[in-house]
């Protein structure tokens, strides 16, 4: 009977989601060109450095040193090898959703097992500084002090998740034969890493097209979720199905007594960060720490849009999906704690004291190297969108002439 079900759900959903394309043909494609200019002028542009050069660290052997010299970190607190370390810098660095794209990659070349794996991707995606700063703080609240507070917490509710997560699996880890760990050690590092090297014997140029290639794939995937889940957003409210949700949120922010007018906002933002985020800066019934809150809970969360991507790309390497979702949960929470808790001591207590420090990301006294990041980012990314393309579209077509090549020799 449940699978039935599920087919009669699903069945119709999708077909209710194509009435509506049909009915709203006009909102549907300003969503859908909303969220290919978000993909076009920003994720691409900022994402695609750090995929290509993840892949290249990971195929040099990079990784693996910084493995071996983490461990005695990494093992401890979050209960996974060294190489982690790796996978939640750079997922910090470069936001949703290069923490599980790392984290799947590594499980893929058997560094990590499945239930380190699924602890690794619980707490290794967040989001990146430039979005919190340049994009939330200065360009929705227009305030930079906030992005203090709202990185803060967000990175130490991240901290929080993975010392929990660290629980996950560990009865299935009984009985199991457990990796061998290594002290730290500079001389066995090097040598890990020059094994590595030497196990890949591809070229340069090799190594180098396929980093480019894997990269555009995955940022393809990625922006055809963004898209697609600004349609459904764009959709769900113009159908009213949002207003009908919005009251059972109500109850909810009642008992956390925050405003009800944050309802819409925060059902926006359980969908897609971006829009969320913007909602709620523009929320005139309720006061910045409210926001500011409602803003920490779905910058953690992630968004339904971000997990569908997170979902794609665990689901690519046999990675269960439940962990991630449990721990966007605790982090949203955490971070909306965090918030909360910071608020007074790093926001309120020195605006009254009226210290004269002038704040690093303050661009009304010095410019900001986030802000004019960002401003580069819109002004420059679809042409480094489009050379990549290009190059994507030129690397396929050279691979399958190649192996059109070796079928005809054969």
């Amino acid at each position: 009977m449940k699978p039935k079900a599920k087919t009669v759900f699903l069945a119709s959903t999708v077909t209710l989601f194509a009435l509506s394309l049909i009915c709203y043909p006009q909102q549907s494609l300003e969503a859908s060109i909303r969220g290919l200019n978000m993909w076009w002028e920003v994720v691409f542009p900022s994402l695609l450095p750090f995929f290509i050069v993840s892949e290249l660290l990971i195929s040099f052997g990079v990784v693996n040193l910084l493995g071996v010299l983490l461990e005695p970190l990494m093992r401890p607190l979050f209960r996974v090898p060294g190489v982690g370390g790796f996978v939640w810098a750079m997922g910090m660095a470069s936001g949703y959703p290069s923490g599980a794209k790392l984290t799947a990659r590594l499980y893929q070349e058997k560094q990590i097992s499945t239930i380190e794996a699924e602890r690794l991707a619980s707490f290794t995606n967040s989001s990146n500084p430039l979005f919190i700063f340049g994009a939330v703080s200065v360009g929705f609240f227009h305030n930079p002090n906030l992005g203090i507070i709202l990185a803060l917490s967000h990175y130490i509710g991240n901290i929080c998740v993975g010392m929990i997560m660290r629980f996950h699996g560990k009865s299935q880890e009984k009985g199991k034969q457990k990796r061998p760990s290594h002290l730290f050690s500079f001389p066995y590092a090097f040598r890990v890493l020059h094994e590595t090297r030497l196990k890949n014997e591809q070229p340069l140029g090799k190594l180098l097209g396929d980093a480019v290639r894997s990269s555009v794939q995955t940022l393809l995937m990625i922006g055809g979720f963004i898209i697609l889940f600004s349609v459904i957003n764009k959709l769900l409210y113009m159908m009213h199905i949002t207003e009908y949700i919005s009251f059972i949120f109500q109850h909810i922010l009642h008992l956390f007594q925050l405003p009800k007018e944050l309802s819409i906002p925060m059902i926006s933002g359980l969908f897609e960060i971006t829009l969320g985020s913007q909602m709620i800066s523009q929320t005139d019934k309720a006061e910045l720490l409210e926001k500011a809150i409602a803003t920490s809970f779905i910058l953690a969360f992630g968004g339904f849009s971000v997990q569908a991507q997170v979902a794609s790309i665990l689901a690519e390497a046999n990675i269960r999906f439940k962990p991630f979702f449990i721990a966007r949960i605790m982090h949203g929470c955490f971070a909306a704690c965090f918030t909360y808790i910071l608020w007074k001591p790093l926001y309120v207590h020195p605006a009254d004291g009226n210290m004269r420090v002038i704040p690093t990301f303050l661009i009304e006294r010095s410019p900001s190297w986030i802000n004019h990041y960002w401003e580069l980012l819109h002004q420059f990314g679809p042409i480094i969108t489009i050379v990549f393309l290009c190059l994507y579209i030129w690397l396929t077509a050279a691979q399958w002439q190649k192996k059109g090549h070796r079928i005809k020799t054969k």
